[in-house]
């Protein structure tokens, strides 16, 4: 199958991305031999609420440890989807919090669990930069604990955002799922609302379970995206 020309037939695209994607970038994925949770014996403690609440500097000493990479730039998947998005009818939904499709620029994006550019002071909720949050956990002005957009474990995520996920998925004709495995929920369960006559494409490196008559490319996403042309 040549994605390219899938492409060109479809109305609507929408890309459903995860960490696979920014691997390339230096930005380590969550459940790999080397990845975020690697070596840790309750990492979904590390990025709990509970966590946030009882032990912030523990959370704190985390995330901006093991999370936040300033230095990682756009590579050619983050590139060419940004691309696809000025010149097609395309639309992203993410679960990643890096911002990196934000940065190389892509236009019609749902981060759908948050993004760790963004950070707010949990006392007075002003917004900070997220550089000022990576030299401290406190508020300057306030002295509150600041924390980044994110969702994290033991929270929701807005009806808004869900509704707004639903809206790009039930409208897509072809849906590119890339660098996720398609195991974390809400954001699996968002392929329930496509429309039966879409198209579903899988590009990752392992085989996922995918419904029934979706196409899957088992390969660096990175090879694919870099024949892409619009």
């Amino acid at each position: 199958m040549l994605l390219n020309d899938e492409m060109k037939k479809a109305r609507q695209i929408l890309f459903m991305t995860g960490a696979g994607v920014s691997t390339a970038s230096g930005i380590p994925d969550y459940r790999s031999k080397n990845g975020l949770y690697s070596k840790k014996e309750n990492p979904e403690y590390l990025l709990s609420r509970t966590c946030l609440l009882e032990n912030p500097e523990l959370f704190y000493n985390f995330v901006t440890h093991k999370m936040y990479y300033p230095d990682a730039q756009p590579n050619i998947i983050h590139q060419k989807i940004a691309e696809a998005t000025k010149k097609e009818n395309a639309f992203v939904i993410t679960q990643n919090v890096d911002g990196l499709h934000t940065a190389a620029g892509a236009e019609n994006i749902l981060e759908f669990h948050g993004s760790l550019k963004r950070v707010y002071c949990q006392k007075c909720r002003q917004k900070v930069a997220y550089q000022d949050y990576l030299r401290s956990m406190y508020h300057e002005n306030c002295g509150g604990i600041l924390r980044p957009d994110i969702i994290l474990y033991e929270e929701k995520i807005t009806p808004k955002i869900i509704e707004k996920a639903i809206a790009f998925v039930s409208k897509a004709d072809l849906i590119i799922v890339c660098g996720t495995s398609l195991r974390v929920y809400p954001f699996a369960g968002l392929l329930e609302y496509r429309n039966k006559s879409a198209k579903l494409v899988a590009i990752n490196r392992e085989k996922l379970q995918m419904p029934i008559g979706s196409t899957q490319l088992i390969t660096d996403a990175s090879k694919i995206f870099a024949q892409l042309s619009f």
